[in-house]
This record gives C-alpha cells, sequence and structure tokens, in this order.
C-alpha cells in the first residue's frame, strides 16, 4: 500500500501557503496578495499560528517575498493575457491557488501545473473535497523529477500549444537546482512560439546581501538544508542575464527585490518589506 504521507506537499510548500495566509490575518491592508486557500488546503492544526516559523516578526521578510512574487506573476499574467496570451505553465506549483483565487481571469487562459506525482494527487483529492473541483481549463501536469521524466513532454500531451505564446513561472525553485539543469529549464523555454515570457525567481550570493537581511537568508538555507532539500544555486543578476541571452531569449532583465518593495510595499504602515535576496529574472522570446 502507498504510504500517503509520501503523497503529501513538502514542508517548504506548506510553510508557503501558510506564509501567504499569515499576511492576511496579521499584516496590515492592502494585502499585496490575499490568499487563505492555501491554507484551507494544508488545514493545519489549530495551533499553527504558533509555531516559531510562523512568529509574525520572525517570519515578515518571508512572507513579504513570498507575497510580492506571487503578486507580481500574477500582475504579469494579467498584463500578457491582455495581448491575448492565453497559456500559462507554473513550474513547481505545489499549493499555488492562481486558479482558485482568480477564477475570472484563469478561466480565459489553459493553466498548466507541472509537479510531481504525488503532491498532484494529494492536491486534487483536497480541491476536490474542498469544492473547488477541477475545471477543465486546468491541467495537472504529473513529472517525476528525480527519475528524469521530460516536464515539456509532459507539458505536450497535456494539450499545451507549441504553436501559440505562454507565460512561464518558476518561482522558488533555482536555488534547489544545479547550473546544468537550469540551464535545460531556460533552453527549452526559450524555444517556445514568440511573444512568450518566463519570469524566474533566483538567490543572490550571500555576499550580495544587505548585512542586516542576512541572517533571514541564512535562515532559510538552514532551514531548506534540515528538509532535506539544500540550496545549491546562487546567481549575480550579471550571470543570469547572461545564461538567459545566451539560451536563446530575445530580450532579458533583472527585476530586484528593491524594484518589488517599491511597487508593493511603499507608504505601507506595517513597514513590511522584503529582504534583498532573492531576485527576477524576466526574459521574453
Amino acid at each position: 500500500m502507498e504510504d500517503k504521507q509520501k503523497t503529501k506537499p513538502n514542508h517548504t510548500a506548506e510553510r508557503v501557503a501558510l506564509w501567504r495566509a499569515l499576511h492576511v490575518q496579521v499584516d496590515s491592508p492592502p494585502h499585496v496578495l490575499e490568499d487563505e486557500v492555501g491554507l484551507r488546503l494544508v488545514d493545519p492544526d489549530d495551533v499553527w499560528r504558533q509555531r516559531p516559523d510562523m512568529d509574525p516578526k520572525f517570519s515578515s521578510g518571508f512572507r513579504a517575498s513570498i507575497v510580492a512574487r506571487a503578486r507580481f506573476i500574477e500582475d504579469l499574467v494579467t498584463e500578457q493575457l491582455a495581448k491575448d496570451v492565453t497559456q500559462y505553465v507554473i513550474l513547481g506549483a505545489g499549493l499555488d491557488t492562481f486558479a482558485q483565487r482568480r477564477s475570472e481571469i484563469a478561466s480565459q487562459m489553459r493553466v498548466f501545473e507541472v509537479d510531481q506525482p504525488g503532491t498532484q494527487a494529494w492536491k486534487r483529492q483536497r480541491l476536490i473535497a474542498l469544492g473547488f473541483g477541477i475545471p477543465e481549463w486546468l491541467r495537472f501536469v504529473s513529472v517525476d523529477f528525480e527519475a528524469g521524466s521530460s516536464w515539456w513532454e509532459q507539458l505536450k500531451n497535456a494539450g499545451f500549444d507549441t504553436g501559440r505564446p505562454a507565460v512561464v513561472a518558476s518561482t522558488g525553485v533555482t536555488q534547489y537546482l544545479t547550473k546544468d539543469a537550469i540551464t535545460a529549464t531556460l533552453r527549452q523555454v526559450a524555444r517556445l512560439a514568440p511573444g512568450s515570457t518566463l519570469a524566474m525567481t533566483f538567490l543572490l550570493p550571500f555576499e550580495l546581501t544587505e548585512p542586516v537581511k542576512r541572517s533571514e537568508v541564512d535562515t532559510a538555507e538552514k532551514g531548506a538544508k534540515a528538509s532535506g532539500t539544500p540550496f545549491i544555486s546562487f546567481f549575480t543578476p550579471p550571470e543570469m542575464l547572461e545564461m538567459a541571452r545566451d539560451a536563446g531569449f530575445r530580450e532579458v532583465r533583472h527585476v530586484s527585490s528593491a524594484d518589488l518593495n517599491k511597487r508593493y510595499f511603499t507608504g505601507r504602515n506595517d513597514r513590511i518589506q522584503l529582504p534583498s535576496g532573492e531576485e527576477f529574472l524576466v526574459a521574453t522570446t
């Protein structure tokens, strides 16, 4: 019999979902992202907010980073939909809830969530149990990355139209991958139809982060290592831009944590802000 525990999302995915919910519960409005669907999916015990990693002060920078990157992607998807880009691919989807929270946008597209089979089977069951269901436009693309399966082939099998442009998102993933694996992903996405956009996060080397914020990045690294998913890849912005150009993208740009702070956190009463450390590559075919 299959061990049901193995089908659950990893601790990192659950923590991200809880931080998104914590933003709504403890930070001042207006909220950068309103997402308590992930909390319903995880269904933690009643004392989940008493966990050390959920302490409002300790987790401030982490949840700011989590909600900012999700909001940035959603703004990008909305912007591209207005340009008739109707395919959205989420690599390493985890407990992403865009399809449930923003169905007025998602239903105009075809959304492909790519992740491990166990995680997706668990998420499918939870969505059905909670009454969300699985609409026709939401496609789960199960890929066993550990076995070396091709997400590209599985994506095509799920109905992805290679002749039409797409938005591809990869957030919170590159730090766990080798440079070769990241390069392979960049090359694959760069071959998508003209007008496609990739938004990918990456971590700065520690020496480039602000000393006052470095402890938060260090804490995240120690937590990832303890959970069996250590950080192994860090890049400077010029390095990441060069990798994207070499992969074949037509246009590349760097969106910094400072850019996101200016865009989403200016003038807030609670002074919540992203720490420096996680940046965005935005690349267009």
